[in-house]
């Protein structure tokens, strides 16, 4: 940010006003500051004051929005080169390429691929965001429809690929309202792509042969006018890539290079004929800095360990990921149905509840906030602790849900078993769980 919260909370209105959803002016510039808030959700900010603090607190890196309304992928923004020193804030988006010049067969077998991708892991859904379709006939009928049957089949946000301008308006003239990506992959036609890109409001992805000359067409870009832009170095040698990559990244951070501060293109789909080194230097490319990244497909073997990975890059290192505090019901249980404990990690809360739904035995399962901290770490923090997970038993009522008085405490906290029972003043009885999740399903047919 070019502006600190102090700095920023100076030009604001200080009303206090609290419609910002924030409780002050100063928690709002703060929120400013760390690129957790926006300057429009102020009410009574001057036009003047807008266009200077959003010129001045705007990242290093420009945020540009492929697609439209919820659906829409946000890349780029980020402020810093590792994920600790802050946080990495918009996950690279994840493409597959489809072609006019496929057959059918593999049209239709991508387009299914890219539906059906969808994993579930600590409470969200995992899976690639964008479709690049490439003109590689250069028909400008046979081009629009591809685009607009994969507009009509799928929810992917679009990558329209050409360096001829009649091709691409043909493309984007079917999906201009899904605001997709213009990419020319060759320096020809730029000047006219761009124009195209800038007429209908949408990004343009241009391609560099070094850094050298992707500088000096984004410069250009820039003073026509052009905003919302992605960049490709045009290297396709994983050296030389990740070479490129970061010296983008921190020229724009370090020294505040304009032609560098924008979110980056990658292609290894065009680096190899081999998936496994595909996967892997994919993998490279999500852990230093691309925006987008295009897959030659979407095998799950492959795809997976990527989302997971994206996953947790940027999941932020200083936040854990936690669980609403409440009682969730597992498999439809009724009032002789166990009564299990546990803290609100939200890994430790999938782990166990997917292991208890596999066991097809009904089951209470009370999670408890501990800030995210995970069993021993919520113990050993003294927010896992007998005292309070008395308290938070009779809170929640989990006694009305049952006829029996037993609950099952984590396995590795045996030694509070008896502390437990006599904060519940022995109306309760605590019964020690496996000290595995893996063993819950065996432990509950015991005790059902």
């Amino acid at each position: 940010m070019g502006l600190s919260g102090i700095e920023i909370f100076k030009k604001l209105p200080k009303k206090n006003c609290k419609e910002c959803g924030v409780p002050t002016c100063l928690a709002f510039a703060m929120k400013l500051a760390q690129g957790k808030a926006e300057l429009v959700e102020c009410p009574y900010v001057s036009e003047e004051v807008m266009v200077e603090l959003s010129e001045a607190s705007a990242p290093p890196i420009r945020t540009v929005t492929i697609g439209v309304g919820e659906n829409a992928l946000k890349v780029g923004g980020e402020t810093v080169m590792f994920r600790h020193d802050k946080t990495f804030v918009n996950p690279p988006g994840i493409a597959v390429l489809i072609s006019d010049k496929m057959s059918e067969e593999e049209i239709n077998q991508k387009i299914k691929q890219f539906n059906q991708i969808k994993f579930e892991r600590v409470g969200l859904v995992l899976k690639p965001d964008l479709i690049a379709i490439k003109s590689e006939t250069q028909n400008g009928d046979k081009y629009a429809s591809l685009v607009r049957k994969i507009k009509d089949q799928t929810e992917a946000k679009i990558i329209l690929i050409s360096s001829q301008k009649e091709v691409m308006k043909a493309g984007l003239d079917c999906c201009q309202d899904k605001r997709p990506l213009l990419y020319v992959p060759t320096s020809n036609g730029v000047n006219e792509i761009a124009q195209l890109a800038k007429e209908n409001n949408c990004p343009l992805a241009v391609k560099g042969s070094n850094l050298e000359e992707l500088a000096e067409t984004v410069d250009r870009l820039i003073k026509e006018g052009l905003k919302d832009l992605v960049i490709d170095s045009g290297a396709r040698d994983i050296k030389q890539l990740l070479e490129d990559q970061i010296k983008i990244r921190r020229t724009a951070l370090k020294t505040k290079f304009k032609p560098f501060g924008f979110p980056t293109i990658t292609f290894p789909n065009e680096m190899t004929e081999d998936p496994m080194k595909e996967a892997l230097y994919a993998a490279v490319m999500i852990a230093k800095y691309a925006g987008i990244i295009v897959l030659s497909d979407l095998e799950v073997y492959r795809i997976f360990p990527l989302l997971v990975q994206r996953l947790n890059l940027y999941t932020d290192p200083q936040r854990p990921m936690v669980m609403e505090p409440k009682i969730y019901e597992i498999n439809e249980p009724n009032e002789k149905s166990p009564v299990i404990i546990t803290t609100n990690f939200s890994l430790t809360y999938f782990i166990v509840s997917g292991e208890v739904e596999g066991s097809k035995i009904p089951t209470w399962l009370c999670i408890m906030d501990t800030e995210g901290l995970s069993t021993l770490t919520a113990w050993s923090a003294g927010k896992f602790v007998p005292d309070l997970i008395a308290v938070y038993l009779k809170k929640i009522g989990i006694g009305d849900k049952v006829s029996h008085r037993k609950v099952i405490i984590p396995g590795y906290l045996a030694q509070i078993k008896g502390e437990l029972e006599d904060e519940l003043k022995n109306e309760w009885e605590v019964i020690v769980g496996p000290r595995e999740a893996s063993d819950l399903p065996n432990f509950l047919q015991k005790i059902a």
